[in-house]
């Protein structure tokens, strides 16, 4: 079996992000090794569902204006980051910060 990679303590889910999507050439090689060399597992239904069941994300859906939502597209592609993930991480630090 191949060692596994050691994933670093992110300070926030944008910088998870940034990491996720610099190293995603190297993750995708390593995702396709372990395929070509049988070492994936399957995740069963139980162990899916006991995940979800855990997660503590709720979703939400709120109304934003157009040009709200565009400047954050634009704003996140700068960052390499996909819009809905750099909308939720502003707005985690922006709750923190008024706290």
């Amino acid at each position: 079996m191949t060692s596994r990679r050691k994933i670093p303590t992110f300070r926030s889910e944008a910088e998870e992000a940034q990491w996720w999507y610099k190293n995603r050439a190297r993750l995708d090689k390593d995702l396709l090794k372990a395929a070509k060399q049988g070492e994936l597992k399957r995740l069963d239904r139980r162990t899916l569902e006991a995940r979800l069941a855990a997660s503590k994300a709720r979703m939400v859906s709120i109304r934003l204006p157009e040009a709200d939502i565009q400047l954050a597209r634009r704003q996140a592609a700068e960052r390499g980051l996909p819009y809905q993930t750099y909308i939720k991480s502003l707005l985690h630090q922006s709750l923190h910060q008024a706290e």
